[in-house]
């Protein structure tokens, strides 16, 4: 048996993993938190799944040591905005590190979200209460249950990546 977290000597270079992944289409999310002080962190996240329906489940994996990551585990609760096709900039914004992040895109501290609300360009929100978390490499993967959704009508088109770069959802 495997220890839980140990690699095992046929582990893939993480160049050819990233390249493996990179074939993967994935939907766009900025996951989003406060801290003990109610201060906004966000980042751009692509690792996002769906757990189980009951109790609505969903897990979403962070860099240690990433700020976000400490806002999410202090206040046990975070959101997940699922950006539509309005929110590629907003992605690269919060890809980039930039400490003034909300202060370049309109957020909502709405009453019982989890984190930051980004209505100008989410198509849906997920307000989550900390479950469990597993580390596991130099990630930790955050188990989210889903107290609240809200969605947008009409629904914009998903923002989409892979391939390493962004697309919108194909209309039918």
């Amino acid at each position: 048996m495997i220890a839980p977290n140990t690699p095992s000597a046929a582990t893939l270079a993480p160049g050819e993993f990233r390249e493996l992944m990179a074939g993967f289409p994935t939907g766009v999310t900025v996951v989003t938190a406060f801290d003990g002080a109610r201060r906004p962190w966000g980042m751009t996240c692509s690792s996002l799944c769906s757990v189980t329906l009951r109790p609505p489940t969903l897990l979403v994996c962070i860099r240690n040591g990433s700020p976000t990551l400490a806002a999410v585990l202090d206040g046990g609760r975070f959101s997940v905005n699922l950006l539509s096709d309005a929110g590629r900039p907003v992605a690269e914004l919060f890809a980039s590190g930039a400490s003034d992040r909300f202060d370049q895109v309109k957020w909502e501290d709405a009453p019982g979200c989890g984190g930051p609300h980004l209505p100008d360009v989410a198509h849906a929100v997920a307000d989550c209460r900390v479950l469990r978390t597993e580390p596991v490499g130099d990630h930790t993967v955050v188990f989210g249950e889903v107290e609240r959704s809200v969605t947008w009508t009409p629904a914009p088109q998903p923002l989409i990546y892979g391939l390493r770069s962004y697309a919108v959802w194909p209309t039918a």
